[in-house]
């Protein structure tokens, strides 16, 4: 039997464990907490992203690795588990600092970290090896360090848990830092994206699932197989946590009821078709399913991207499709002109910054302000449809549902809607 693969935990689950390392740090060696001096634990205990708890081993006390500077920082390893990550092993470090008013509100107007409302004592930092922000598009403002989402809010509360917990009323600096992640950086897609100058702090759920592909589509045909068994009348198929969390929070699809096919859709579909499922409900994000539209059957970076080549091409198309009366309504729309057309130099501008996009939600955005989005990501839809059916040799009836994080669902198929209403007439 082969072994069981092993998860690990996410760049952000170690920056949030190492900062809550730091406080207690921080207040064991200060005499102004209005608690007692409490000695230093073994292993801190911070939330995950999926609401687990975890714990970790920090180690207290030390200077960035390679570099000048202080004793205060606290640092955790990263264990990336089975996954192949380029950060398996990294030390994250992090460290609490006692500040001002005058130099909060300072970080809070002139700063590249983060406030949050829930936390009104606390700022948010980089550091060294922390990259920044230069593009729009990302889930972080141009400008800012790469601190992704989900993980500034988990170090924040790491951090909002000790400082009551001490009840200590000052305000907090926190700083995040990886030695070496400048040069790691380089061997990750951050430079490409627009993010300079080290790596970011990334997860969602907190855990990396290992990416063992022969292991990884043993467990995805199983759970194709499993719901043929169980006869639903539609199989739901999503690459993986962002699909499935929008079909439970926009479509209302429990979490679990979908099969998370990860990169490999080819594979998904074949399988599905081989288990005798004859219709299939596809949703995902625009980002991977726009290398689907362009024919692509594992959307994993390694096998190409064209995103945006595609995403230009399919907007040419459109463009070119349209009869003159809806695009002189649209231009109407737009702008208040009665004009036959949009000049050549208007269209030429749009197609010419879809294909420079740094992401596919600045495209769509692109979209949106000409009025060309939802045909655009309709026909988005019918091309991954075509793909699907083409790659079964039309044994599987697919419909199609594309959402944007920023945007929502942006295109879908005909019988999309009708699919998703046959699955939940069977629950």
């Amino acid at each position: 039997m082969a072994r069981q693969l092993r998860s690990g935990y996410t760049t952000g689950s170690c920056a949030s464990a190492a900062a809550m390392a730091a406080a207690v740090f921080l207040f064991h060696n200060r005499n102004d907490c209005k608690k007692g001096k409490k000695g230093l634990p073994k292993q801190v205990s911070v939330c995950l992203g999926n609401g687990a708890m975890a714990d970790f081993c920090p180690e207290y006390g030390k200077a960035l690795e390679g570099m000048a500077g202080t004793n205060d920082w606290c640092r955790v390893k990263k264990d990336a588990g089975d996954d192949p990550d380029v950060t398996d092993g990294v030390w994250v470090y992090a460290r609490v600092l006692p500040i001002l008013e005058e130099r909060f509100e300072e970080l809070c107007h002139q700063g590249a970290g983060y406030r949050m409302k829930e936390y009104p004592k606390l700022y948010l930092n980089g550091g060294p090896g922390i990259g920044i922000a230069e593009r729009a598009g990302l889930s972080c403002p141009v400008g800012y360090y790469a601190i992704n989402p989900v993980p500034r809010r988990a170090i924040l509360a790491a951090v909002e848990t000790v400082r009551r917990d001490m009840a200590y009323e000052g305000k907090l600096e926190i700083q995040i830092a990886i030695p070496g992640g400048i040069h790691l950086a380089e061997k990750t897609f951050n430079p490409r994206l627009g993010i300079r100058g080290g790596l970011s702090i990334l997860g969602t759920t907190g855990i990396v699932e290992p990416m063992s592909e022969q292991a990884l589509l043993e467990t995805i045909r199983l759970d194709i197989r499993m719901k043929a068994v169980a006869r639903e009348p539609v199989l739901l198929l999503t690459p993986g946590n962002y699909g499935e969390t929008f079909l439970k929070q926009e479509l209302g699809i429990p979490l679990g009821e979908a099969v998370k096919c990860s990169n490999f859709i080819g594979d998904s579909v074949d399988f599905a078709a081989e288990e005798g499922w004859e219709k299939l409900l596809l949703a995902g994000h625009i980002g991977k399913l726009i290398k689907v539209a362009g024919g692509v059957k594992n959307t994993h970076s390694r096998y190409g991207d064209h995103r945006m080549e595609t995403m230009e091409r399919l907007a040419r198309e459109v463009w070119k499709k349209m009869p003159k009366e809806q695009k002189k309504e649209m231009v109407f729309e737009k702008t208040g002109e009665e004009r036959e057309d949009l000049t050549e130099a208007e269209m030429k501008e749009l197609f010419v910054q879809i294909g420079k996009a740094n992401t596919t939600e600045e495209a769509v955005g692109w979209l949106q302000k000409a009025g060309l989005a939802e045909a655009v990501m309709n026909q988005v839809a019918i091309r991954i449809k075509e793909h699907l059916s083409q790659w079964t040799e039309g044994r599987l009836k697919a419909e199609i549902c594309v959402f944007s994080s920023a945007h929502g669902i942006v295109g879908k198929t005909e019988r999309a809607e009708e699919f998703l209403d046959l699955w939940k007439g069977s629950v």
